[in-house]
Formats: structure tokens, sequence, C-alpha cells
């Protein structure tokens, strides 16, 4: 089994997160959703977090997105630390988060789904501006989007998914959070939002994603980070871990393997 260790020493790097997140603690009423979660998110890396329904991954995006705040803990960003109280705040940092319900507007097209919320020109619109920029950012984004006069309504779902994730790019952000972004897309479509994934990497964007298809994990994620029953169950580099590790992990099939490897260090005779 591939040697899980906290966040702290995984990552063999002597650049500084450009977020952190330390002991982040989160209940609602009786359920506990969080509890002393660690995260480190660097520029330029993809981090999966993975974890069966209820690990707490919604609730993580959820604090780092303004829409929760924690309990306890602390969140460092860019070196300083940091409340993230409301999704003005999260945005205002430079994190950027893309839901899976995407929040499109469907009879809108391209351009305007773009900047909706931040259009340019002050006395009018800007149509021109606004459509060469679009232009620029989903040529550097290698997105296959037909028209950018396009309503929405008519793309494919990879292409929707597209438009929500350069959307998230407008304030350039320095962390972009990705829900599902893969989530009941086909073959094709899958593969261009990866690809997707892979240049904003190459941007030098700090990128999370949160997904249940580890076929996709391991295609684009740098490091793993599996959330079990609200805690950290284990982090991983892609290139030194299996399916079959990943797994484990997740449904705690890990647990009495790790016990054991800890009782026999101290001496102890290994349970059964």
């Amino acid at each position: 089994m591939a040697n899980m260790t906290s966040p702290e020493h995984v990552m063999s790097t002597n650049t500084v997160p450009i977020l952190s997140l330390r002991s982040i603690s989160k209940s609602f009423g009786a359920v506990q959703a969080l509890t002393n979660v660690d995260l480190d998110i660097h520029n330029g890396e993809v981090v999966a977090i993975v974890g069966d329904n209820g690990a707490g991954k919604s609730t993580l995006v959820k604090v780092l997105a303004g829409v929760h705040s924690p309990d306890s803990g602390t969140i460092s960003f860019d070196r300083q630390l940091v409340r993230i109280p409301s999704p003005a705040a999260s945005r205002g940092l430079g994190i950027a988060t893309v839901f899976q319900d995407l929040a499109l507007c469907d009879n809108l097209d391209v351009v305007s789904n773009l900047f909706l919320g931040n259009e340019l020109g002050s006395l009018a619109l800007d149509e021109v501006e606004m459509e060469k920029r679009s232009s620029l950012l989903l040529r550097q984004l290698s997105a296959k989007i037909p028209s950018l006069r396009t309503v929405v309504a008519a793309l494919s779902g990879g292409q929707r998914q597209t438009v929500a994730i350069a959307r998230s790019l407008i304030g350039d952000p320095k962390i972009v959070i990705l829900d599902e972004p893969t989530a009941a897309l086909g073959v094709a479509q899958t593969a261009e939002v990866l690809n997707l994934v892979e240049r904003l990497r190459e941007r030098g964007h700090g990128v999370i994603l949160i997904s249940h298809n580890m076929a996709d994990v391991q295609a684009v994620a740098d490091r793993i980070i599996v959330l079990r029953l609200g805690r950290n169950n284990g982090e991983f580099r892609v290139g030194d871990v299996s399916y079959e590790d990943i797994v484990a992990a997740i449904t705690g099939a890990s647990d009495n393997v790790v016990t054991r490897r800890a009782g026999t260090r101290s001496g102890e005779e290994p349970k059964p």
C-alpha cells in the first residue's frame, strides 16, 4: 500500500502554498461535517479531493467559497491569515468556484454569460471589447465553442462546462475550484473538460478538483486528498498510488492496515 502521511510532509517543494487550511472543523447541529481538516494548494497544480458521499467534500468547498464559515481552524491565502465570510469575499481573495449546477443563463449567448455581472462599458455595453476578450480567453483555453454568439442552451454539456470555467477566470483568480466538472458527460465531452483543466494548470492556477471519477482524477491530478467521515484519510502523489490504494482510503479498508503497522512499530503484537 502507498504511504499515507499528513499534508505537511507530502509536498517535497520549497514553494509556499497559495492556500493553506489547518484544522478546519465545521458542524451542523449534531452532525460533524469536517474535523481538523488540513489542505495545501500550490500555484500550477491540480489537487483532487475525493471521498464517499458524506465525506465532507461539499462542505469543504463551501467553506472556501464563503458559503459556510468554519467553526474553528485557520485559512491562509497568499501567506496571510484570512476569513472568508461570504462568496464575495472568496472571489475578492482570488478563489473562483464553479459549482455543479454551473448557474449559466441559457437564453444568453456565450459572451453575455462570460461577462454576466462584470459587463464592460460605463454608459453603454462595450460589446466589441467583451467579444474580443472572450475570444482571446477561449483561444488560450483551447476551448471548442462554435460561436461566441451561440446561446448557451444550444451548447453541449462539455461546452457549457467550458463556458462556466472560462467565466470564473474573468477576475483572474489564483485558485479555481471545480465541483464534479465531468459528471454526466460523455467520453468526448469529458476529455474536453480534462484538457481544459490542463490549460488551467499551465496558466499557473491552483486547481481543486472534486470528483467521484477515479479515471479523471488519475488523468489530470498531481495530488489526491482523501476525505473520510469529515477527516483527512490519506494524501497521495498520483504517480505513486494505485487505484486500489485510493479506494481503500475512501472506503476505510486501509484503516486496519494502518493500525496494524503502527502497532508493529511500537512493539505490540499485530492484531488479526
